[in-house]
């Protein structure tokens, strides 16, 4: 059963990092666009600054559960390592217990001011783009890494 548990969450992880690479393609062309249309045709892209600024948002978030996954995060681990055996599991369950409530107060804190911006109606200054949907896709992925957390958990607790 934890099989299958870690082969759904890796696999939405990785789902989620293709949307992470798609956005920021689209923001480097986007660039590439502005650039050259400002250079050679003195046609800036109209929102470009803001649409590039969304996009960072969904890069960035969509990116932190495989991230997580492939343990690309910065891990200091010096003096662990240099513990028994024990202290280092029981260190390593604490922290991605912090982890875990740092990443479910991000999710529920992104649900209710998404909530707000929602009922707000605030959009973007020039393409009137809504603000929302981005940071409920913050949140979603906070809980993807959650589960990403919770897995690498109990891996970590089931090994000897």
């Amino acid at each position: 059963m934890f099989d299958k548990f870690e082969k759904t969450v890796t696999s939405i992880a990785g789902w989620l990092n293709w949307v992470a690479c798609a956005s920021l393609s689209v923001m480097v062309t986007m660039v590439l666009i502005d650039i050259c249309g400002n250079k050679f045709f003195k046609v800036p892209l109209i929102g470009g600054i803001e649409l590039v600024s969304l996009l960072s948002v969904a890069a960035i978030s969509f990116a932190i559960a495989q991230t997580q996954v492939a343990h690309g995060h910065i891990e200091v681990e010096m003096l662990v390592r240099k513990l028994p055996r024990t202290a280092q599991k029981v260190i390593a369950a604490f922290v991605h217990c912090l982890g875990i409530c740092l990443f479910v107060i991000l999710a529920w804190q992104s649900y209710t001011y998404g909530l707000a911006l929602q009922s707000s109606g605030e959009v973007s200054m020039t393409l009137r783009i809504p603000y929302y949907p981005f940071v409920w896709g913050l949140g979603l992925c906070s809980l993807v890494v959650v589960l990403v957390l919770i897995m690498q958990m109990i891996k970590m607790l089931r090994t000897s």
